[in-house]
């Protein structure tokens, strides 16, 4: 399947699924109080979203791999502020399992996405 529209990436639409995701998480009653916290994590999701398609847009694999790379760190840290969020008791065991789970899998994804362009680059055979 040829990718055309930074929509039909598998990656972006799950980064949007995990948006909502923190969206929603954040706005409970604790969670939405810790402003600091509250706006950090949803700067974190939003960056891995975004870094994801102004890499694609860039059409160049080079820049698609770098900012790439910047939206695996920026899901990094989302997984780290959801650390946080479990240890002062906003989330409970049972979110943050899920919604690691879930970060986990993207940052897996993005980083297959970044081995599988990166050989394309080598072999010189990536076509945008």
């Amino acid at each position: 399947m040829k990718i055309t529209k930074f929509e039909d990436l598998p990656i972006w639409k799950n980064s949007l699924k995990i948006t909502k995701t923190i969206y929603d998480l954040t706005s409970q009653p604790k969670f939405s109080k810790d402003f600091s916290l509250r706006d950090q994590i949803r700067r974190a999701i939003i960056s891995t979203s975004s870094n994801i398609v102004e890499g694609f847009e860039k059409n160049n694999n080079n820049e698609f791999i770098r900012f790439l790379k910047i939206a695996k760190g920026s899901i990094g840290e989302v997984r780290n502020q959801l650390y946080i969020a479990l240890v002062i008791n906003y989330i409970t065991q049972e979110q943050f399992n899920k919604i690691n789970k879930e970060s986990e899998e993207l940052a897996s994804q993005i980083g297959g996405l970044i081995v599988y362009l990166e050989k394309c680059r080598t072999q010189g055979n990536f076509k945008k």
